[in-house]
């Protein structure tokens, strides 16, 4: 039980202030592997698609167009046929959050177990929230913190900076929370639970639970960006 850490190291440090040094953390240097592989991934589609014909040829192209169908689509269900177009925003994000979630498998640790990743992820919806609402509604968005009433605007306030929050610490707690049982299940298991045992958690806690995850976060986002602009 001695070598069980599930903290954030500093990998890289860059410079000290009143002995505290900063620099680059685990979290930094898995996110940026996470964007690398992404971007990677992005530029080969994009060689790709410049070859695609109408009538698809080849398995690459259904399922790249299926992937991108089916991103418009669950926009459509969720926000709306007019705010198709947030589909080109949320498919990369869904994307992102669902190998940062899905990283633990090759034993990174989760740049969503980290609630600066979380919370800056949450903090874009809330951005975008206050932007699409004014831009719908203009200044007048802002009439809806007193409804149903005056008094009431203390409260709804809170509810409308409460969503951020939220937002990241349930994206937060459920991929921290996987990463810390599994590190448990290797630090307490002997060799012979080691076989075939973790495959079943990590399909549960890694595969499962930062699919759902992605798509309770993606949805929720969709959900507060559109109702704002209604």
């Amino acid at each position: 039980m001695d070598n069980l850490d599930f903290g954030i190291h500093l990998e890289i440090p860059l410079f000290e202030v009143n002995g505290q040094w900063f620099g680059f953390t685990t979290t930094h240097i898995n996110t940026w592997v996470i964007m690398v592989v992404l971007a990677l991934f992005g530029f080969y589609v994009k060689k790709k698609v410049e070859k695609f014909t109408v009538v698809p040829e080849t398995k690459f192209q259904v399922i790249i167009e299926t992937i991108v169908d089916g991103f418009e689509a669950f926009t459509i269900s969720t926000m709306g046929a007019k705010n198709k177009s947030f589909s080109m925003f949320y498919g990369p994000m869904f994307m992102f959050i669902l190998f940062a979630n899905l990283s633990g498998l090759i034993f990174l640790r989760p740049p969503t177990a980290d609630i600066a990743t979380t919370f800056a992820l949450s903090l874009m919806t809330f951005f975008m929230v206050q932007w699409y609402g004014v831009k719908s509604k203009g200044p007048g968005y802002y009439k809806g913190l007193l409804e149903p009433m005056p008094l009431l605007l203390p409260l709804n306030v809170v509810g409308e900076l409460a969503n951020p929050v939220s937002l990241s610490f349930r994206l937060f707690g459920n991929i921290l929370g996987g990463t810390i049982i599994m590190g448990l299940y290797y630090a307490m298991i002997p060799w012979f639970g080691m076989l075939g045992i973790p495959s079943i958690l990590h399909i549960y806690f890694d595969v499962f639970a930062g699919t759902l995850q992605t798509l309770i976060f993606i949805m929720l986002s969709m959900t507060f960006v559109s109702s704002a602009m209604e």
